[in-house]
């Protein structure tokens, strides 16, 4: 099936489980340079394959009702068109059940300036009861001997337990864990394409990111390897991802026309409207992206364009949703799968690969890029090998191209949208390095991109809650993208 496309978008191989040597997963990024082995890796190949496949499922369907007539549809949270198959059902129980061990650990209280350490003990009772809810709760075509493998991956998608965090690293955990079900075939196909990854978005992705942030607002779990206030999101990538989508313009499910990167469903609301209350109160029970947006106002106070600039300066793109989604795939490859910080932690086994995928371009020395020049290496040590190669620093983003691009990362011959490597971030940089004379911060001032107002900017989401109202203008305009202008 790897040479199979799912409805034009890379679809992951269903392997047999009698072909696999199921091992402990093991560490194997221990510097930054081992980005770069991971980059070609089979590993890196999977995830982006089972994410490209999930993203272009989730984009809005066309139905032909009849020869004459068709409607499009819109796969949103809790849509009544979607069934759920019996596996679905099992997992959203599992979910449920460490929902459940939130009871058994109530928070400390008190004052404290880090996380809750009661958070150690449910991850601990989650840890004691991990072979139990897996056994009861995965689909029963897993053979067991597979559990070693899933239970790596399931353990560490909730977070630290040494550490009392959460970030887009142990969300990549989730992800894995739900791509070993499927390359073990747990997930049964359907009748209508792409119902089988609407029915992993909707039904288990997204309640998991449910639990996590009950977790998150229960235990007040820090971020993880955050970028502060230049980051995209405190603790999350994937809503952003899957969210755009659900807004972009409808596909025939059963052609292969490229996935689109630009345009919107008509009925999709205006990306300005992250910062219109009624308009995030509204959109996030059905979307993905205002549901991560409305989790952000309820666990951070003050102008948004404060606290989360770069996705209010997202919120600027005139190209569509289907441009935010193109962007955040792109951004995903390059802050998450090319960041030591984040994927240091991630193991590999049988299912997910450390050895070289075959169809990976070669490696050649370059003066490396953006996302890997700069990780940590261990002086005087050199970086882990894979196969007895050597590891070379190439350019495998920003500067060399074709570094982290997997072969089906091209739009050529399949007609599927590739992920290229993603460009030179400038978006991700502090804008107030780049910021004119007068602004105050090149006099040392607290870091701001907007000039320092003389009273203090007021929220939308706080003086107006009408869509489109005048106070809104006042609100400083949304910086540029990298990926954000028009096309």
């Amino acid at each position: 099936m790897s040479s199979v496309e799912a409805f034009g978008a890379p679809a992951l191989e269903i392997q047999d489980p009698l072909t696999l040597n199921f091992i402990s997963p093991a560490k194997k990024i221990n510097e930054g340079h081992d980005v770069t082995i991971f980059l070609h890796s089979k590993a890196y190949s999977d995830i982006m394959k089972f994410l490209l496949q999930l993203n272009r499922a989730i984009f809005p369907s066309q139905i032909q009702i009849s020869p004459e007539h068709g409607k499009n549809q819109v796969w949103e949270i809790e849509t009544p068109n979607l069934a759920f198959s019996e596996p679905i059902r099992h997992l959203q129980k599992l979910l449920q059940a460490l929902h459940d061990i939130v009871a058994e650990a109530a928070p400390d209280a008190g004052p404290r300036r880090f996380g809750n350490v009661a958070f150690r003990k449910w991850y601990s009772i989650v840890e004691e009861r991990t072979l139990d809810l897996l056994q009861q709760h995965l689909p029963k075509n897993i053979p067991s001997e597979a559990i070693v493998e899933i239970s790596s991956y399931f353990l560490s998608s909730f977070g630290s337990a040494q550490r009392l965090d959460y970030g887009s690293g142990h969300e990549l955990s989730f992800l894995a864990f739900l791509g070993c079900i499927y390359k073990l075939g747990g997930f049964p196909p359907f009748e209508t394409p792409g119902n089988q990854e609407r029915s992993i978005v909707l039904g288990l992705i997204n309640p998991y990111l449910s639990l996590i942030r009950h977790l998150i607002k229960t235990y007040t779990l820090e971020p993880a390897g955050s970028h502060g206030v230049w980051g995209l999101d405190d603790h999350s990538f994937l809503p952003y991802i899957f969210g755009s989508a659900q807004y972009g313009p409808p596909l025939n499910p059963l052609s292969q026309t490229p996935t689109p990167t630009s345009g919107s469903h008509p009925s999709a609301p205006d990306p300005s409207s992250v910062t219109n209350a009624p308009t995030v109160q509204r959109e996030r029970k059905t979307n993905m992206y205002f549901g991560a947006i409305g989790f952000i106002h309820d666990v951070k106070s003050g102008p948004f364009w404060e606290h989360s600039p770069m996705l209010y300066d997202i919120s600027g793109v005139r190209g569509g949703w289907a441009k935010i989604n193109k962007g955040m795939l792109k951004m995903y490859n390059a802050e998450v799968l090319s960041k030591f910080p984040v994927v240091q932690h991630f193991r590999f086994g049988a299912l997910f690969s450390w050895e070289r995928d075959p169809d990976a371009p070669p490696s050649q020395p370059a003066a490396g890029s953006v996302h890997v020049a700069s990780q940590p290496v261990k002086e005087g040590v050199g970086a882990s090998s894979m196969g007895g190669e050597k590891s070379t620093l190439r350019g495998t983003s920003a500067l060399a191209g074709e570094g982290t691009q997997a072969p089906w990362a091209s739009s050529s011959g399949s007609g599927a949208v590739g992920v290229p490597p993603p460009p030179v971030m400038v978006g991700t940089a502090a804008p107030w390095k780049r910021a004119p004379v007068g602004t105050g911060a090149e006099s040392g001032m607290r870091p701001t991109r907007f000039s320092q107002p003389k009273t203090k900017l007021r929220d939308p989401m706080d003086v107006d809650t009408r869509e489109g109202a005048g106070d809104a203008q006042r609100m400083p305009p949304p910086g540029g993208t990298p990926w954000g202008k028009p096309s």
